[in-house]
């Protein structure tokens, strides 16, 4: 056992006399010890019950024949980030996660782990630590929310940050917005949409990493406390076979995870996170992978921002793993795919059938013949950029007009919320990249501003910031190079016309090549926003959007 090192042999004398001090036994000691990464807190809706899902993984790994020990991941919720400098603080927490996790892992020599996270960047940073401790793991996390209930209709936060958009364009009462602020979110859990933490919730069933239902068994469910004692379980049975994360993260299930990403039409910020994950097994992952795999994947979910079902509905028409087997039906898939169920993926979901068709489309009829997400490219983002292109209305597939250029998002929202936006209007959000914020903020305020305002079908968003999971709408990010290095964003003029076509995957700038060199070489890079502390070290450290956001 890996776990000999801290606690066999006279040298460890000392080591066992502060297991003694925890007040664990002889009988305990002789065990494999399991770390059990909890991200139990109190301030993020999602992680309010991890404390429950804790002990029932526990008693799944002691039932077993191993010894459970906890110890804590942080997290932050980005709705209650949003808007403000909390929100440079969001991103920058999955690589904290994932560093704090492997130094804890690797200080006290556990022999397994199971990751219990649910949030945003929770889950990739806690991802990215198994694959570099790489003893066996199993994840599980605590379920969406159930969808909120306003006036006789399903909703969830989107619809409250939208709410929030309707109230200033005049189109909704203050009465109205109470009305969602307390129905929207009714339950713990993440949020009940295909947001970023559902969605890399279910691509973690989909890499191999999460036991069935784990992306969307509700997190009110008795189910899901059985899942996490399955969890424990599961967990034994990988270190009896020596299975481990990077028999499972492989380059083969990368791209299998990509593919089921844009058949459920997953956040963009998969296009951060899985970048990221694959570079801690050395796979340097091309975002323009995702236009080839898109190609031949149907979009076959419309979940909620892009449609009116929830998680809970996902779950009860089959789940991920149905999803998964009609895309191995029809060759998508790589069957052979390890998986922490000690079943190839293949073999795994056999049985899993779609319940409900208008849930989860057939292979024959769905939403569109191309997957979720698009990225773009062209002189205003060379290196790519990164649209939900299930969530675009389809008047706004191709779109013209005059750029409205912002420097922070506050500005943006000021000029949304002030009628200052008009249809036709491209709103280009600059200096918001992973070193210009730093920390690249996601956008879900000025997105939800423009829907709630009526110009969702009419105005463009662009920034090299990111966006969350519950924005809608022709709303483009991760342009890359930022501005803050001197990407082409930050040479956009007020009033310059900006063409969009999600189709063709292309994003530019009518302005000619001599006119962009000529504003380059005026160009002059602007003074760090944060000098001190975490924010202004991850600003020196980490790359482009293209590349994930990963710190060298």
């Amino acid at each position: 056992m890996r776990s000999d090192n801290v606690k066999c042999g006279m040298q460890q004398a000392p080591h066992r006399s502060l297991f003694n001090a925890l007040g664990l036994t002889e009988e305990e000691l002789s065990k494999p010890l399991v770390g059990i990464v909890c991200s139990y807190n109190e301030i993020v809706p999602g992680h309010m019950n991890l404390d429950k899902i804790a002990q029932a993984v526990k008693l799944g790994v002691a039932a077993a024949g191993g010894t459970p020990i906890m110890f804590p991941a942080i997290a932050v919720c980005d709705g209650i980030a949003m808007g403000h400098i909390g929100m440079k603080y969001s991103l920058v927490t999955r690589d904290l996660i994932a560093d704090s996790t492997e130094a804890m892992a690797m200080a006290h020599q556990f022999d397994a782990l199971v990751m219990i996270p649910n949030c945003d960047k929770n889950v990739p940073g806690l991802l990215m630590a198994a694959a570099r401790v790489n003893v066996p793991t199993v994840f599980v996390s605590g379920g969406p929310m159930l969808a909120g209930h306003v006036q006789g209709h399903k909703t969830s936060l989107s619809s409250m940050f939208e709410a929030v958009g309707s109230y200033a364009a005049g189109t909704m009462t203050e009465e109205d917005v109470k009305d969602f602020e307390c129905n929207a979110c009714p339950t713990c859990g993440s949020c009940s949409g295909m947001y970023t933490a559902n969605s890399m919730n279910c691509l973690t069933e989909a890499l191999g990493m999460g036991l069935p239902g784990n992306g969307t068994i509700p997190a009110v469910y008795s189910e899901r406390i059985k899942l996490a004692k399955h969890a424990g379980m599961a967990v034994m049975e990988m270190y009896r076979k020596d299975i481990r994360p990077r028999d499972i993260i492989t380059k083969d299930a990368i791209m299998n995870a990509l593919t089921v990403d844009m058949a459920l039409g997953c956040s963009t910020n998969s296009m951060l996170h899985i970048p990221a994950i694959a570079h801690e097994i050395g796979f340097d992952f091309d975002i323009e992978l995702a236009n080839e795999v898109s190609a031949r994947t149907p979009n076959l979910c419309h979940l909620a921002p892009a449609g009116p079902t929830y998680m809970e509905d996902l779950n009860e028409a089959g789940g991920v793993y149905a999803v998964i087997n009609q895309l191995c039906e029809k060759g998508l898939i790589n069957e052979s795919c390890m998986t922490v169920t000690g079943k190839t993926i293949g073999e795994a979901v056999k049985g899993h059938v779609n319940k409900n068709s208008e849930v989860i489309r057939t292979m024959d009829n769905p939403y569109s013949k191309t997957g979720g997400l698009a990225v773009l490219k062209g002189n205003l983002a060379p290196d790519g950029s990164v649209v939900k292109r299930s969530a675009v209305v389809s008047e706004m597939m191709q779109h013209e007009g005059p750029a409205r250029v912002f420097e922070c998002e506050e500005d943006a929202i000021d000029a949304i919320k002030g009628g200052k936006i008009v249809a036709g209007d491209v709103v280009v959000i600059r200096y918001e990249g992973p070193k210009g914020g730093p920390g690249m903020r996601e956008m879900l305020n000025p997105t939800s501003a423009i829907a709630g305002m009526g110009l969702g079908s009419t105005v463009a968003l662009i920034t090299d910031g990111r966006f969350s999971g519950a924005s809608r709408g022709a709303s483009i990010g991760h342009v890359s190079p930022e501005a803050a290095v001197g990407g082409p964003i930050a040479l956009v003029k007020e009033g310059d016309i900006i063409a969009i076509d999600i189709e063709a995957c292309t994003l530019n700038l009518k302005v000619s090549d001599e006119e962009l060199a000529k504003r380059k070489a005026e160009w002059k890079p602007r003074e760090p926003k944060v000098t001190t502390g975490y924010l202004a070290r991850y600003a020196r450290l980490v790359t482009s959007g293209n590349r994930g956001a990963v710190l060298e």
